[in-house]
């Protein structure tokens, strides 16, 4: 898939004039990452945020006890960014990381501030930046409040594609739960 055609499915032609989507396209380069490649790095400023056209990778943070805890998984089509950090030049305080080969666009913030002066790309990005408070919000509120299984069955049933093609310690971090018991957990799920 070439810039164009995987960038159209972020920013649809019907909501931009062609040379805004001229600009748009031409601010974004193609980033290829190798499994285990960082796109972001803990205490490192964010320079840039992706679209990723293919791949899988996760964000995670180490807790106080030392373990790798994922916070976030990414696929297809979502956007990969540090909002604190890309905005606010602060360190970051989790690492993304490339779990498979990944296929990005990268934008640097001096081009991002650019194509803000443009309507609806500021309206791709308010939309986007709910969108990931939400699914942020929801997924805190569910560690409280649902039980392992029940957090597991909403992954399978909105995140199939992670469930398929992430390895079960990410996934059980991200649950909150030990690998034995998402492995007692699928086991049940699949009886």
């Amino acid at each position: 898939m070439n810039n164009k055609n995987f960038l159209e499915l972020i920013f649809k032609p019907s909501n931009f004039t062609r040379s805004e989507l001229e600009l748009i396209f031409s601010q974004f380069e193609l980033k290829l990452f190798k499994k285990n490649d960082y796109l972001i790095e803990v205490d490192k400023v964010a320079s840039y945020y992706f679209f990723m056209e293919s791949g899988f990778a996760r964000s995670y943070a180490i807790d106080t006890e030392g373990n790798d805890i994922t916070t976030k998984f990414f696929s297809t089509k979502d956007i990969v960014i540090d909002w604190h950090s890309y905005f606010l030049k602060k360190p970051c305080r989790e690492s993304v990381q490339a779990l498979t080969p990944c296929r990005c666009w990268r934008i640097k913030f001096e081009d991002f501030m650019k194509l803000f002066a443009i309507e609806s790309f500021r309206e791709v990005g308010r939309t986007r930046l709910v969108t990931n408070y939400f699914e942020l919000k929801n997924h805190t509120v569910s560690m409280i409040t649902d039980d392992a299984k029940d957090r597991y069955l909403h992954l399978m049933k909105t995140q199939p594609d992670i469930v398929q093609n992430v390895p079960l310690k990410h996934i059980a971090t991200y649950l909150g739960i030990t690998d034995t018991s998402l492995s007692r957990i699928r086991k049940e799920v699949t009886l």
